[in-house]
């Protein structure tokens, strides 16, 4: 099956936390780092979704916000340092590159905001994603 989503980044699931509707799955990236999924128990019941199970974290490219640094004080977990490898921009959007450890995304994002936080290729990013926001999908 051939997918529009563009970020598709492999990894280990390490731990398993079902509630009565959703579930948090938290997924250590083949780079290292760990990123929270949080999809319903049915889902990770009808995936056979277990610890040590191989996933693949799947996210829009338009769910990815950019921040220069590290940010405190926000209800959003996954934070995934890395460096902007290719910044493409059009009128209104741009899509922005991001090499992470163990892998890239892409990051769509307004014009203004490259502008403003001064993206170019080598610049260090922290890349946002909500939990909800995250899919998952095995093997």
């Amino acid at each position: 099956m051939s997918l529009s989503i563009r970020n598709q980044i492999p990894g280990t699931a390490v731990s398993v936390t079902p509630g009565e509707v959703m579930a948090t799955v938290k997924v250590r990236l083949d780079g290292g780092q760990e990123i929270t999924a949080a999809v319903t128990r049915e889902a990770v019941e009808e995936l056979g979704i277990f610890v040590g199970s191989s996933v693949r974290a799947l996210f829009k490219s338009t769910e990815v916000s950019l921040a220069t640094g590290p940010v405190e004080g926000l209800s959003i977990r996954n934070q995934l340092p890395g460096t902007v490898t290719d910044v493409s921009t059009g009128g209104a959007m741009a899509g922005v590159k991001v090499s992470v450890d163990g892998g890239e995304l892409t990051a769509v994002i307004t014009k203004d905001a490259v502008t403003e936080l001064g993206l170019t290729s080598g610049s260090s990013v922290v890349a946002l994603i909500k939990s909800t926001e995250i899919s998952l999908a095995t093997s």
